[in-house]
């Protein structure tokens, strides 16, 4: 197996559902972008993004029914990964339509989805895997 099929296959031990889904789609953003800038599909920036974002990912108070993170009021992202994902979707989100584009429609329905006016609490990932033990 190539280091492409490495990342993009890369599977998250944390998080399953929607939240796997997110995790694909900002992996084969990434993919998309890496290949063409960097030449090397296992480069340390974007594979720190990757461990950064499902990190975060299950870590979202949100939980399972989280909206796009862009308008989220938590910006739980270090600024670097933000902007480094910013320029990511920028680039590799056109071309996502037509490489993936049954995960493109699900983030931008999910970019429509409105943030509730109070912040859930105990719907997290990792917040469930903590009251379970």
């Amino acid at each position: 197996m190539n280091t492409r099929h490495q990342l993009l296959q890369k599977k998250s031990n944390l998080l399953s559902g929607k939240l796997a889904t997110e995790l694909k789609t900002i992996t084969l953003m990434t993919g998309i972008y890496c290949q063409t800038h960097h030449q090397d599909l296992n480069c340390t920036g974007c594979q720190s993004l990757i461990s950064h974002a499902e990190k975060k990912l299950d870590r979202c108070v949100y939980g399972q029914d989280k909206p796009a993170c862009k308008d989220c009021p938590i910006h739980c992202y270090k600024p670097i990964y933000r902007e480094q994902t910013k320029v990511i979707m920028k680039y590799a989100g056109p071309k996502m339509l037509f490489k993936h584009p049954i995960l493109t429609i699900i983030h931008l329905m999910k970019g429509r989805k409105k943030f509730p006016n109070k912040i859930p609490v105990g719907l997290s990932n990792q917040q469930k895997r903590k009251n379970i033990k």
